[in-house]
């Protein structure tokens, strides 16, 4: 089977309540950001999809092995990174974006899912093979640091070198040792030096994207779980070309938590109007929301888990063209993944990217057959 990829652009994936991005920068190249891999559907009838699967399919070939030029994840939790021991074993991952507060905040009685545990193993080898390199350890060894300075006085990441150290408040234009600045940019925002509310989804990672190609420019916000007081930071202290978005993935889920808060001394939440206006006012056209999660229900009880009904009617309020769910678009029974493309012709949502018969796949079911096969054969050809 295969996918109508875009040539350049985001690709947001139905894995459940979870998040799997994939930014296509060119043919070759392609930025992951977080993964849920749904072993699961394999054999059941959930309608998400086991990403990996098709990761493997759509990925280039480097040396006989799927290559993945880079792969950022935003922190720890099982959602971010199901399925991460075996990505790698599978697939050659070229350089990590690591931000190692994410881990710090993890504590023994709460401890480390097996994926992430595989992730932080990895990610450390390949500092120790920066390290003793003293410069480049060359792909498949690169790792890239997102912190502050303090952090290279600390073990295990004493002597690693600057020119794969990156701090919140800075550009990333290199994708595993290709600088590609004049097609793509990663504008990191978070995590801040001081960042703790008690809370580890506030150490995530959170960066925008610019993809760009032939004078179009297209921008994403990544957000990872981050709750309020962290969102109005970074959009208080931002300038705003690096908060500008096409598409906002909506933080942790479509949680509530983005914008709704008790403050100190309230007896219960209330909306945040000023986080509203500034993803608001940050918003370019067109532009789209996206909620990573299953179905957004109507309502929901006290204490539920994202996706957030009320979230949702807070986001369809501001989103320049629409709010989408990765299980409802184009049915909940259905879904496919969400992409967008950067082009000539502007920033475009693509709509979903369906699986389409290949052409030996095609001739195969027709063996045997008195007729011709009803779906034409063809480049990009969908099976109806």
């Amino acid at each position: 089977m295969s996918i109508d990829l875009p040539s350049q652009g985001f690709i947001f994936w139905p894995v459940g309540t979870g998040d799997s991005s994939t930014v296509k920068v060119d043919e070759d190249t392609y930025l992951q950001v977080d993964i849920r891999h749904m072993a699961k559907v394999d054999e059941d009838d959930d309608p998400a999809w086991p990403i990996i699967d098709h990761l493997v399919e759509i990925l280039p070939e480097v040396n006989g092995k799927p290559y993945l030029s880079t792969f950022a994840l935003t922190h720890p939790d099982k959602d971010h990174c199901q399925g991460f021991e075996e990505l790698l074993d599978k697939v050659e991952i070229g350089e990590l974006w690591l931000s190692p507060r994410v881990f710090q905040e993890y504590h023994d009685d709460e401890g480390l899912c097996e994926d992430a545990e595989t992730f932080h193993d990895e990610a450390l080898r390949r500092v120790k093979a920066t390290i003793d390199a003293a410069g480049d350890p060359g792909s498949g060894n690169r790792v890239r640091i997102i912190g502050y300075d303090e952090l290279l006085e600390e073990d295990p990441y004493k002597g690693f070198p600057m020119e794969f150290f990156s701090v919140p408040g800075h550009e990333i234009t290199a994708l595993n040792g290709q600088d590609f600045g004049d097609q793509f940019r990663a504008f990191i925002h978070a995590p801040f030096v001081d960042d703790s509310y008690g809370d580890r989804n506030d150490c995530s990672l959170a960066f925008q994207i610019s993809l760009s190609d032939a004078g179009t420019i297209g921008k994403a916000l990544f957000l990872g779980d981050l709750k309020y007081p962290i969102l109005k930071r970074i959009f208080d202290v931002s300038d705003a070309e690096d908060l500008e978005w096409n598409v906002l993935l909506a933080p942790h889920h479509c949680s509530k938590s983005a914008m709704y808060w008790q403050d100190e001394g309230d007896d219960e939440e209330k909306l945040k109007q000023d986080i509203l206006d500034s993803m608001a006012n940050a918003a370019l056209s067109p532009g789209f929301i996206i909620s990573s999660s299953t179905p957004v229900p109507a309502k929901n009880e006290s204490g539920d888990n994202p996706p957030h009904a009320i979230a949702k009617r807070q986001y369809l309020r501001i989103a320049p063209d629409d709010f989408l769910c990765t299980h409802e678009t184009p049915s909940e029974d259905d879904p496919e993944p969400i992409a967008f493309e950067v082009g000539a012709g502007g920033f475009s949502y693509m709509g979903t990217l369906s699986l389409a018969a290949s052409l030996e796949e095609t001739v195969n079911a027709a063996q045997g057959l008195d007729q011709p096969p009803a779906t034409a054969v063809g480049f990009g050809g969908d099976t109806e």
